[in-house]
């Protein structure tokens, strides 16, 4: 069953920075958009960030000028770069592929790694 591998979660104080990883296992993701979503507890999926197959990049204004999502075809590999961490960043995150283009469909995605900001 095609799906993602995620890791590099864990615990950063405010202000801090973390680097997630994200391994598509099972199929082509050049074939597909790549996002990243987060879950906080008590609250709805919230998509983060979507980078199209032809590489148009969008962000949600929540981690807009702080997150930096890219991807590595080759290696199969999506990576989030989170700086300026704020405790509502608290979430497992994930990834996820859309076929379609614009990360709203998710044909397939990973059980994340939890990331928790606190002091």
């Amino acid at each position: 069953q095609p799906h993602f591998v995620e890791s590099g979660g864990g615990l950063v104080q405010p202000g801090g920075s973390l680097r997630l990883s994200c391994e598509a296992s099972g199929f082509n993701m050049t074939d597909f958009a790549i996002g990243w979503v987060r879950q906080a507890p008590g609250k709805d999926r919230e998509l983060i960030s979507c980078i199209s197959q032809k590489g148009g990049t969008d962000e949600a204004d929540s981690v807009k000028g702080r997150f930096t999502m890219s991807r590595h075809n080759a290696k199969n590999m999506t990576y989030l770069e989170m700086n300026s961490l704020k405790i509502e960043d608290t979430a497992v995150y994930s990834c996820i592929a859309d076929r379609w283009g614009n990360c709203a469909q998710w044909d397939y995605w990973g059980q994340g790694t939890q990331v928790t900001v606190s002091s």
